[in-house]
């Protein structure tokens, strides 16, 4: 498995802690999306989202803030309520002990 691949999974774990901690519903991640010429995308079910990231050829960072943004689109989280967690996710994955 390359570094990519861990580095993603791990990165989902640690946002999927995070947000579980805060009550939110934890999407499932994957890679690449299905739908061409988009870098991230949000499937919504009933009870459960999916949200899909071109991993591929991209800064790390801008992966990293899809994933965060697809906790925040899947939960519906007004303006106010997404600052705070956005703030919270990002502490999660530069220091995971923070995370709490």
């Amino acid at each position: 498995m390359e570094t990519t691949t861990l580095r993603f999974a791990e990165t989902a774990r640690s946002l999927g802690r995070a947000a579980r901690l805060r009550g939110l519903q934890v999407p499932t991640f994957r890679s690449p999306p299905g739908i061409a010429d988009v870098q991230r995308s949000i499937q919504r079910r009933e009870q459960s989202s999916t949200v899909a990231v071109v991993v591929k050829g991209r800064p790390w960072g801008a992966v990293v803030a899809d994933m965060i943004e697809g906790i925040v689109a899947a939960n519906l989280l007004d303006s106010r309520r997404a600052d705070t967690v956005r703030s919270a996710l990002w502490l999660a994955v530069e220091d995971p002990a923070l995370a709490a």
